[in-house]
């Protein structure tokens, strides 16, 4: 089963930072973020990976919620 394709863009200033990624796999976009900070030919700095590590638990958390309110939906409740 092929896994969703997601990304996380961040703009700055004459440079854009695209990170593709594969649902499930955050923790390799985490590693790539660490990696982009140590490459000194750009701009990306430990603000630029912070930034995109909340954006990018904030993307879980809203589909932890999704799946959840989708759960309670499916469930009967008994009185």
């Amino acid at each position: 089963m092929k896994r969703l394709q997601r990304q996380l863009v961040l703009n700055k200033g004459s440079e854009k930072f695209i990170f593709r990624y594969e649902q499930g796999r955050e923790d390799e976009l985490l590693d790539a973020l660490i990696d982009q900070v140590k490459d000194h030919r750009t701009g990306f700095d430990w603000f630029d990976a912070a930034v995109l590590s909340f954006k990018l638990s904030q993307m879980l958390i809203g589909r932890a919620e999704g799946l959840l309110a989708a759960d309670d939906s499916d469930v009967t409740r008994v009185h």
